[in-house]
């Protein structure tokens, strides 16, 4: 009897979190450090508009694709006052060869304990998912895209921004 009353638990908390991340819902505050091991939270973007992006691993083709895409659109982005940030469960040591080896011109974020992707709904069991969330300058989610394309969501992320 005890097992059906623990996953009606679960049941019952994931689908309460998955409330907390709707359009327009303050997103989940974080703090971590990037690929430089500097600090980073939400709340240093305040007035911004912030693309986070998860993704599954450094240096693997769709990885790469995506990261180079948000990289040759930086500046449509940029000239609409928003930053980009990556997130994955690698290393610091990874994030820094990977942003070399492609010349990334933005942070990505340390989440090595999850804390961020699970905040975020895109935790799996051993890789980030390909989400993506808009998050407004006041702090509230604008956008959530789920399970992106690595090859197209930056150019379809664009033209809906």
């Amino acid at each position: 009897m005890k097992l059906p009353l623990i996953v009606a638990f679960v049941l019952c908390c994931q689908n309460a979190w998955a409330e907390d991340l709707k359009v327009g819902n303050p997103a989940p505050d974080f703090s971590t450090t990037d690929d430089l091991g500097k600090p980073v939270s939400l709340k240093d973007y305040k007035g911004k508009t912030v693309i986070l992006y998860f993704y599954p691993k450094d240096d693997t083709p769709g990885c790469t694709k995506e990261a180079e895409s948000f990289r040759d659109h930086i500046r449509a982005f940029e000239g609409k006052n928003a930053v980009i940030l990556g997130v994955s469960f690698d290393t610091q040591s990874s994030h820094q060869k990977f942003k070399e080896k492609y010349r990334l011109p933005f942070r990505l974020l340390i989440d090595p304990d999850k804390k961020i992707a699970k905040a975020y709904e895109s935790s799996g069991l051993f890789f980030a998912s390909r989400n993506t969330f808009v998050i407004g300058g006041d702090g509230r989610i604008l956008k959530i895209y789920r399970g992106v394309n690595p090859s197209s969501h930056v150019k379809e992320l664009i033209k809906s921004f």
